[in-house]
């Protein structure tokens, strides 16, 4: 399968009418995760699933609508668990996945004595041989070489968590070790598989509603934003550079790419005019718009779905985090890999597990007549680099403006550290005194809890 650039074109001129599926994007709000050691995530209501959600996690998965929601519920306790056991393991700490229809979570780690804390936290235990730092490390070194001469034949790489290795794809066994041997990296940490992978982009304010760039292509919105009072959208880098305009899925002006970063990452956000509002919505696609409440990152094993205005809802599973990707364009690296399919169109769409948004599209290879493999960038990243809030159902009327650029001098004295994600319900200290977290967000320079009361509330 051919790797390439693929932005849907579309004929746009007079009153003619495009016919493409709405993408449903889900409105995304700070971030929902696990927050400081002690706290979690609040838990998935199973009302709040959309029944399109289901309906695709069925056909796509093999679940019913009960055992969906009980997936769902699972995977995002199992997030919050690892993100806990993340920070407290440290160093030691070599991933987390899930398996099975229970999402039974397993953390791994090189310090056979933090095994009695792992299964204390209700997880099983497994001692490898590499932390997670380490093989980042080996990946990290691929990725530099990536960015000086784009690899021949090297679609993919990426940390398995599961087999405790860095795993290379290649066209064939030598030009993976090429690869390997010219990035200086530590060759026997590197698994070399042969493969025929080919991705390519899938470029073609609800979240999978489409939107065309110039008036000669077509993407989809991932999730709605705020930059302080301005809204926008986030989405794939590839769709568009610094200045590029849009018009919404009915043809209107809509906004301008702000940022935009392809190929190192794949990601980018779109300021839009006073016509269009901001919604915590995916499209449904006639089955009802799904809620966004949050953007708990899903850890590998999770399910996951994906919203496009080409295919619509389709599902999967998350295969491995931190993935790196070779396009025609170049690489991107810290995409997320998913047997989730997609096809042109679809690029910077919304991913989300249960209620919380994951991600926007990047690009893949197959389709979904035969099936394939696509790759999503990260959302928090993405809110991070442009300082952006995820609009979500709890977001506040006039949320927080932009952080200064300067951090407040006084020091916390307490546990609130910038850069966090905090979830709904978190405590913590700061100045001597405890606040509790009114809504999911992530921290930045500057709002901290006695100065955003629309964020903590003191206690």
């Amino acid at each position: 399968m051919e790797r390439t650039t693929l932005r849907r074109r579309a004929l746009v001129a007079g009153t003619a009418t495009v016919a493409v599926g709405a993408l449903a994007l889900a409105g995304l709000t700070g971030v929902a995760s696990a927050g400081p050691a002690g706290t979690t995530a609040p838990p998935v209501s199973a009302d709040s699933l959309s029944p399109g959600l289901l309906a695709a996690m069925e056909r796509d998965l093999g679940l019913d609508a009960d055992d969906a929601r009980s997936r769902i519920a699972a995977e995002h306790r199992a997030a919050a668990v690892a993100a806990g056991l993340e920070k407290s393991l440290g160093a030691s700490f070599a991933g987390a996945r899930v398996s099975g229809g229970k999402a039974a979570l397993t953390v791994s780690t090189t310090d056979a004595s933090e095994a009695a804390r792992i299964t204390d936290a209700g997880a099983r235990a497994e001692v490898v041989g590499h932390s997670l730092d380490r093989l980042e490390g080996v990946k990290d070194a691929l990725d530099r070489a990536a960015l000086r001469t784009a690899p021949k034949d090297v679609p993919v790489w990426y940390v398995d968590v599961a087999a405790n290795r860095v795993v290379v794809n290649a066209a064939s066994t030598a030009a993976g070790t090429a690869f390997v041997e010219a990035a200086k990296a530590d060759g026997s940490l590197v698994t070399v598989v042969r493969s025929a992978e080919r991705p390519r982009t899938f470029a073609d304010l609800r979240g999978g509603d489409a939107y065309y760039m110039n008036g000669s292509g077509r993407c989809s919105i991932g999730f709605p934003v705020k930059r302080g009072t301005q809204n926008g959208f986030a989405t794939a880098g590839h769709c568009g550079r610094v200045g590029t305009t849009t018009n919404g899925f009915n043809q209107q002006a809509q906004g301008t790419f702000q940022g935009s970063t392809f190929p190192g990452r794949d990601y980018a956000w779109v300021a839009t005019n006073a016509n269009w509002t901001p919604r915590p919505l995916v499209n449904g696609y006639g089955r009802g718009d799904v809620t966004v409440t949050g953007s708990t990152a899903a850890v590998v094993g999770a399910s996951v779905c994906r919203s496009g205005s080409t295919t619509g809802w389709h599902c999967g599973t998350i295969q491995q985090l931190n993935t790196s990707v070779t396009y025609p364009e170049g690489t991107i690296s810290g995409v997320t890999r998913t047997s989730v399919c997609a096809e042109p169109g679809d690029s910077g769409g919304s991913y989300i597990s249960g209620s919380q948004a994951q991600g926007v599209t990047s690009g893949g290879s197959g389709n979904c007549s035969s099936g394939g493999t696509t790759y999503f960038q990260p959302l928090n990243p993405l809110l991070q680099a442009y300082g952006l809030t995820l609009v979500t159902s709890g977001t506040p009327t006039d949320p927080p403006t932009d952080p200064p650029t300067d951090p407040p001098t006084d020091p916390p004295g307490g546990t609130w550290a910038a850069g966090t994600a905090y979830a709904a319900g978190a405590t913590v200290t700061y100045g001597g005194a405890t606040y509790r977290c009114l809504q999911a967000h992530t921290a930045q320079p500057g709002w901290t809890p006695d100065a955003v009361p629309a964020l903590w509330q003191r206690v």
